[in-house]
């Protein structure tokens, strides 16, 4: 066989036909036949079904359904792979290409002659299958299981020891200029930053919707002296806070309830409220009742401290099909400016906003870097399958952050007295 022949000539050809460009990575075939650039990450296509799931999906959701079925792989470094890949589908998917009549003939015979042609693929099992209503009480709790409740131990091994998993604060986000800092030191730092603009002090009760693992609520009290409660839809989470909580001796100081942020008992009011990472799972029908309930159950002059990601106008609000469809279903990012309006709408003063964005691309190579390091072991705790999904999911990540495609702000503000009385210092002491 010739080497215009080979399948991997051939799906270099259809790719061109179709999309009109040329490969933006190296590709290698189930035989072995390779085409594409030299000297970049390469493509491995391990058998017909992958070209037949991109077939009928020809997006991310095709190319991320190949990927954690074990269809295709990367061959080389995984993020410059992707890079490339993740570009060239949704450069694909954001124009509409106009193939001629010889065009069309040529991708069908070449897909013909490839043998991928047929019906379509089955679904990875990980793909998330939720019912009912949008964002009702009991499809979020489903939602939020799918995603949080793969096991306590398969967060211990991608998190650090505080389990945050939520963008850490680095004191440069630039690694170059801080190489050294651990993810550690930079979580705690992210912790203490939330307490200082908190102003957090002894005896002063902390809330905390959608608490995670604990890792704010045990640090306001262990460090701050605060009585904390933190709020969870997950039974996994709640039951290792409960257990941290014990082993600490801080039983009197913080306390976990397994409860939707609607079910806080209405008059149950805070000297302080925070809310991390947990904004983007509310849904956009329903960001006006959450904005409202932050405002509602703190003290006049109390100080909320939201932090969230977001993304551009124009853009995927779920964060696009894959993570969608795979790990964060329902999820909803919107433009910075139109949760500002939502918080301001409840009542809320806006006193300060801190871009994170750069924070977060240091983040996620931290989690990167325990996960590749501990792959054995996730694979033997959750399955193989489930392992490329979180890969990918880390990889697209970090990818998203690096070029903008998705940001994240630390918003503090207040919930000002009857009479205009904020409470707020007129500088910011908490950036000392």
């Amino acid at each position: 066989m010739s080497a215009r022949h080979t399948p991997a000539d051939r799906i270099a050809g259809i790719v061109h036909d179709v999309a009109g460009l040329q490969l933006p990575v190296r590709i290698r075939a189930w035989d072995g036949s390779e085409a594409g650039p030299a000297q970049t990450p390469v493509l491995v296509i391990r058998n017909r079904r992958a070209l037949r799931r991109l077939l009928w999906s020809p997006n991310e959701l095709g190319l991320a359904r190949a990927y954690v079925t074990g269809d295709i792989d990367v061959d080389g470094d995984i993020v410059d792979g992707f890079r490339e890949a993740w570009r060239a589908a949704r450069r694909d998917s954001a124009q509409t290409i106009s193939l001629g009549l010889s065009a069309r003939l040529r991708a069908a015979r070449s897909a013909a002659s490839l043998g991928i042609i047929g019906l379509r693929p089955a679904a990875p099992r990980s793909e998330a299958k939720l019912a009912g209503r949008l964002h009702s009480r009991r499809r979020d709790r489903e939602a939020i299981s799918h995603h949080y409740d793969l096991s306590n131990e398969f967060y211990q091994l991608l998190l650090d020891d505080s389990m945050a998993y939520s963008s850490a604060y680095f004191s440069s986000p630039d690694q170059s200029l801080e190489p050294d800092q651990s993810l550690e030191s930079a979580q705690r730092a992210k912790l203490d930053l939330i307490c200082r603009k908190l102003d957090l002090k002894p005896g002063m009760r902390l809330l905390d919707v959608g608490c995670g693992w604990g890792s704010l609520i045990l640090h306001a009290a262990e460090n701050y002296g605060v009585r904390a409660t933190g709020v969870t839809l997950s039974e996994q989470q709640r039951d290792f806070i409960a257990k941290r909580v014990a082993e600490r001796g801080v039983a009197e100081l913080v306390t976990v309830r397994l409860q939707d942020y609607r079910e806080i008992p209405a008059g149950e009011t805070f000297d302080a409220v925070s809310s991390i990472e947990m904004g983007e799972h509310v849904g956009q029908q329903n960001y006006g009742v959450y904005a409202a309930t932050l405002h509602d159950h703190l003290l006049p002059t109390g100080r909320l401290l939201l932090q969230q990601m977001s993304r551009p106008a124009g853009t995927a609000p779920g964060g696009g099909a894959f993570i969608e469809s795979y790990i964060a279903p329902d999820m909803h990012m919107r433009p910075l400016a139109e949760t500002l309006g939502f918080l301001e709408s409840a009542g809320l003063e806006i006193r300060d906003v801190e871009a994170m964005r750069e924070h977060y691309v240091r983040t996620v190579a931290g989690w990167m870097d325990r996960f590749e390091q501990r792959y054995d072991d996730v694979v033997n705790l959750v399955g193989a399958e489930v392992a490329r999904v979180w890969r990918l999911y880390l990889v697209g990540g970090a990818l998203s952050f690096e070029e903008g495609r998705m940001g994240v702000d630390q918003i503090l503000a207040v919930r000002a007295s009857s009479e205009g009385a904020s409470g707020m210092p007129a500088d910011r002491p908490w950036a000392r």
